[in-house]
Parts: C-alpha cells; structure tokens; sequence
C-alpha cells in the first residue's frame, strides 16, 4: 500500500510504505493487525480482526476447519478496516513445549579489526552449534557480542579484537503443533513470514529495554495458558509454561454460581476482583439472563430462582483458582531461578492481567514490584485492542516490522568455533545482574 488518501479535515494520511500482518491464534479469540510503517517511520495500525476462538484447546488447535473460519473471519476484518489484502503474516504460538536455552560461540580473528563478513562468520559457526534433539527451532537469534571476554557488545563491527563472541537466543517447539498451526493459516489461503513464539512477542511489545537488561519476569496469563518469560541482559534467558488461565476462573464461577460460561465471563469482567473491600458484603450482582437469552436457560443455564450474589461471594469463588495460579507460578520462578536481589521485577500481560486489583494482589502474594503490561510502540491501536489482553498481538506485528536477524539465514563457516553450554551463560548473565544491585 502506498500514497496518501485526503481526510475530511483536508490533511493526508501518511504515506504507507509498507505493511505487515499478525495473527495470534489464541484458546479464547483470534485475532488479526495490519500495521504500516509510514515514510516518517513511524508503525500505525491500518486494521484489526477479532473472532471467538471454536478449534483451540490449551494453545492447540483442535479443530482446523473451525479455527480457519475464525482465522478467515477476522483477517478479513481486519482488511475491510485497512481498506487493503494481506497475503503473508507472522503466526504466534503458544503451544508446542516451547523450551529456551542461551549457547555463546566464539570465534578467533587475532586482534583484526570486525567487519560485516566476520559477524556472518560468527553467526554461522552459532548456527552449526545449534541441537534441536529432533525438535523445531522457532528463534535463533543473536543477543549480545562479546570481545575477548568483554560482554554487553551491541554493535562490533569497526572494533578489533582476538576473539569475537555472541550469545544466541534459541527456542525450541514440538513440531506437530507448529505444522498444524502453518497448515491452518495456509487454508485461509495466507502464507506465513514466520511462527512467532507468543512469549517472544508479549515481551516485544510491553517490555521497556532497560528492564529486559537489568532482569525482568513476563507473566504472560492467558485463558488457557500461562507463560513466563525470564529476561536478563537484553534476552530471554528462560521459559516456564502452566497450563492454566483465565478460562479456568470463569469455569470456577460457571460452576459456583450454575452460570453459563458467557455469563460467567460477562460477570468476572464486569463485577471481578482480585481483592476484596469492605463493601464487598453489600454490593449486590444481578445473575438474571439479559432478556434476548432467557430462552437458553434450559439448555445449560440457570434454572434455580437465584437473581444475585455479593460480590464478596464472588471474590471468594476467584480467590481459589488464582491462588493456585499464584502458586503454580511461584513454582516456576523458581525453577528459572528469579530469586534473591535480581529477582524483583515481574510484569504482568495477557487477558486475565485485566481482572482487577491483580496487581495489587500478586505483589502481595509473590512479595515482588508487580506491574500491568500494556503494548506500546505502535500508533493508532484501537482502545479494544490497547489492553493486556492484546500484547501478543501487536508484539506479532512489532516483531514483523522489526524484522530481527535469524542465524539460520546465514552462510555457512569454517573459522574455529569454541561453544559454551546455555547453563554457563545462563550463570554468567545472573552474575552480572547481582553486581549491578
């Protein structure tokens, strides 16, 4: 898409020159972007897509037909609101077993000084290095260079050095959901630039780059699944996945209250809380079915003559399900080894980071700064779309514009290589986050 279109007050709109698709494929919507990257530079949103989410089950897809219609559905969306066609989008993934690891490789120059065919060299013997144990690669990405043990270097070329060395970020996924992922997209007759892994892309869009340098937790809580994210020196270092969301609390009131799952979920988004108050006693919930949905309630609705709750009874039904989250990614903080003085930062995203008071609870709970990650970056997102619930999304798109290096795109090497194993380096960034508290 190119040219500028007049609006009404006589102005231009920018001149597009050129546009990018994202599509995150969720358990409880689908959802699709358009953004354009102006001649300014600057990244606007042409168009978005929603539809409910049928044929995914825990980040897999279950039911292809029924999640092509839905990809279908809010591409198209998305392209009536552009006023323009995609044939090409970057595709999250929250399935899979996704797994991280960091591996450094060096290689030797004998005090020469960098150029451009040296990092390629670099990159290549790090893609020689990689060992997916028959699992798909989705990210091999260069992070952070190193000169003969000096760390933190973003751009080497012009410098000398004897040895050259990079840290590469590295995840893996099980390939069948992958494919059923690339084989779904492609019978909604769109091809796909790239399966973006969905913590990759929160963290794109709601992470400022101070806190991925200096060590940040990314809670990604989903409806069916919940990631975290562990940065630390500019990457991710590592992944933890529970299966478990905020589908899960709307199930928990479904059943408390013998609602139906719409109902439920209109009511945790409306009426929700993760903390209580005083009034809670007092402040009473009308159940009753809006008029135009009375006629289900025998099919699975409420059939009982109870019209309302306190919203007390509410907040005790969510409790019990986000306390086990709560400690369900208490397990997995430690596990990735977020703890001590580094460990103190934690960002919050995802549709169930909208439940109110959240915040305020989990930094109670994990005794951490907790805050509410909200996508940034990109122009004109839509209020609908400008919320947690949304990061993944305009992380797709981010990361499409941005078009970040991908070792498997370089030539091959044959400069000596020396290879450190993930742990080490892993070790050694934590290190340099302690001496820096």
């Amino acid at each position: 898409m190119s040219g500028g279109k007049a609006r009404k007050g006589g102005a231009a709109v920018p001149r597009i020159e050129k546009t990018y698709g994202a599509l995150d494929i969720g358990s409880s919507k689908v959802c699709a972007m358009i953004i354009g990257r102006t001649d300014a530079g600057e990244l606007l949103v042409l168009g978005t897509g929603q539809r409910a989410s049928e044929g995914v089950k825990r980040g897999y897809i279950t039911d292809m037909a029924a999640t092509e219609l839905a990809v279908r559905e809010a591409v198209e969306q998305a392209e009536r609101i552009a006023g323009l066609n995609i044939d090409h989008v970057h595709v999250g993934c929250t399935s899979g077993g996704l797994t991280s690891t960091i591996a450094r490789v060096e290689i030797d120059l004998g005090g020469g000084r960098i150029d451009e065919d040296d990092v390629d060299h670099l990159l290549a013997a790090g893609r020689e290095t990689i060992q997916p144990g028959g699992r798909m690669v989705l990210h091999a990405q260069p992070a952070l260079y190193t000169l003969d043990g000096a760390t933190g270097v973003k751009k080497p070329i012009g410098l000398h050095a004897e040895r050259l060395g990079v840290d590469i970020h590295v995840i893996f996924a099980d390939g069948a959901p992958v494919r059923n992922i690339d084989q779904t997209v492609a019978a909604a007759y769109l091809g796909v630039s790239g399966i973006v892994a969905a913590p990759i892309a929160a963290g794109t869009a709601v992470l400022g780059e101070e806190e991925r340098e200096l060590g940040v937790a990314l809670v990604e809580m989903g409806a069916a699944v919940t990631n975290i994210s562990l940065y630390a020196g500019g990457m991710l270092v590592g992944l933890f996945t529970i299966p478990f969301g905020g589908a899960d609390i709307t199930d928990a009131i479904a059943s408390a209250f013998g609602l139906r799952r719409a109902e439920a979920e209109r009511i945790k988004c409306f009426h929700g809380a993760a903390t209580s108050s005083p009034r809670d006693n007092h402040d009473m919930i009308d159940l009753r079915l809006p008029e135009e949905d009375s006629k289900l309630v025998g099919a699975g609705g409420r059939t009982d003559d109870k019209h309302s709750i306190s919203r007390a009874q509410l907040v005790s039904v969510i409790r019990q399900p986000l306390d086990y989250l709560i400690g369900e990614i208490t397990k997995g903080l430690k596990e990735l080894g977020f703890t001590g003085a580094q460990g103190q930062r934690i960002v919050l995203t995802g549709g169930c980071a909208e439940l109110r008071g959240l915040a305020d609870h989990m930094q109670v709970a994990l005794g951490r700064t907790v805050r509410i990650g909200r996508p940034t970056g990109i122009a004109g997102l839509p209020d609908a779309h400008a919320g947690p619930a949304f990061s993944t999304l305009a992380g797709l798109a981010l990361f499409a514009a941005d078009e970040p290096v991908d070792i498997r795109s370089v030539a091959s090497s044959y400069q000596q290589v020396h290879r450190h194993s993930g742990a080490a380096v892993l070790q050694r960034l934590w290190r340099a986050l302690v001496g820096n508290f």
